[in-house]
């Protein structure tokens, strides 16, 4: 594979010893009440799809990997067209692409409201403007692509809800946009924490999303 710019980051800060790409670990999480509208849980189960964006793909995958009801998480690209969903050409922050995550869940066992509980809560910072922890670009900025009126609905509503309460001290920027399209990302990107669990970026930056979810979220937290 080519040499991209985080993996570039990730060797210096090997050779630096330094605590992830910028040397801060990932802060600590915020707790957010349930979401006042939201899908009812499905009576049988079944499949449907979330999209969300929030800084590296890597720590959102790892987190809704470990979330009761989820059935698969895919890292991936959304906001730009198919022919630049290339991670070399999402990397310039010239794309429209934002690092994106697809949640494929049962909606018998979580419901959408609580999968955007649990992205708002630990996977991410949704008062960062076009950055994440370390990572900067609009790539990496926070999104939710909604499929349909009703995510959209819940989502907006949801964003209202945790302002007015003031959950955040700093205004939540997450954009909610419709979903035009979803291309995943190369295979050496797929379930990467996992596979790198002591990799130093993982160690400071996503790993400690996960510790959380299980921490905060002790009945949606599995550890598969």
């Amino acid at each position: 594979m080519s040499f991209s710019p985080r993996l570039a980051l990730l060797f210096l800060g090997s050779l630096l010893g330094v605590t992830g790409c910028d040397a801060k670990a990932n802060p600590a999480a915020t707790e957010v009440p349930a979401p006042a509208v939201d899908a009812p849980r499905a009576s049988a189960p079944g499949q449907q799809t979330a999209v969300v964006a929030g800084g590296c793909f890597w720590g959102i995958q790892a987190v809704f990997q470990h979330v009761k009801g989820v059935i698969s998480a895919t890292s991936g690209y959304s906001g730009g067209k198919a022919k630049t969903a290339d991670y070399e050409m999402v990397s310039t922050g010239e794309t429209g692409h934002a690092e994106s995550v697809q949640v494929v869940y049962d909606p018998s066992e979580i419901t959408y409201g609580e999968l955007l509980r649990v992205f708002f809560s630990v996977a991410h910072d949704p008062t960062q403007l076009n950055r994440q922890g370390p990572d900067e670009g609009t790539q990496y900025r926070s999104v939710i692509f909604y499929g349909n009126d009703e995510q959209k609905r819940i989502a907006e509503g949801y964003i209202a809800q945790l302002d007015q309460a003031k959950v955040f001290s700093r205004r939540i920027v997450t954009q909610v946009v419709p979903l035009q399209g979803f291309y995943p990302a190369e295979a050496y990107h797929q379930n990467y924490a996992a596979l790198h669990p002591n990799q130093p970026y993982i160690v400071f930056n996503d790993a400690p999303k996960v510790e959380h979810l299980r921490q905060v979220f002790p009945d949606l937290y599995t550890g598969k």
